[in-house]
C-alpha cells in the first residue's frame, strides 16, 4: 500500500480538519482527541468541501445543511446524506501525515 505525505501534523488543527490534494484527489484530514482521520473532502450529499465543517464525537459535519459523517467509516450519521463518503488509511511517521488513497 503506498502512502503519500498530505501534510504537517501541525497543519491540522486539534478538533479540527485540514483540506488537501492528493493525486486529484480532495482529502479533508481531520483530528480528534488525538487520532487522525482522512476522507473523501466533499459531502456525499451536497458536494461541498466537509473540512469547512465541524469536528466532534469522531464525525465532520458538513456546514451546509448538517449532514454528519462518522470519520473512522464515513458513513453518515442523520440526514439528509443517505450515502457513505470514502475513507483512507493514515500513517503518522515523525511530524508529517501520510495517507494512502486505497478506501478503507
Amino acid at each position: 500500500m503506498s502512502f503519500v505525505k498530505a501534510c504537517a501534523l501541525a497543519d491540522v488543527p486539534e478538533e479540527g480538519a485540514f483540506a488537501v490534494e492528493i493525486e486529484d484527489t480532495p482529502v479533508a484530514v481531520a483530528r480528534i482527541g488525538g487520532e487522525v482521520f482522512a476522507l473523501r473532502d466533499v459531502c456525499s450529499h451536497a458536494e461541498v468541501a466537509l473540512s469547512e465543517g465541524e469536528v466532534y464525537d469522531h464525525t465532520i459535519e458538513c456546514w451546509l445543511h448538517g449532514s454528519c459523517f462518522d470519520l473512522r467509516t464515513g458513513k453518515p450519521t442523520n440526514p439528509p446524506a443517505t450515502q457513505p463518503v470514502p475513507t483512507y488509511r493514515v500513517k503518522i511517521e515523525g511530524d508529517d501525515v501520510y495517507v494512502s488513497l486505497k478506501e478503507s
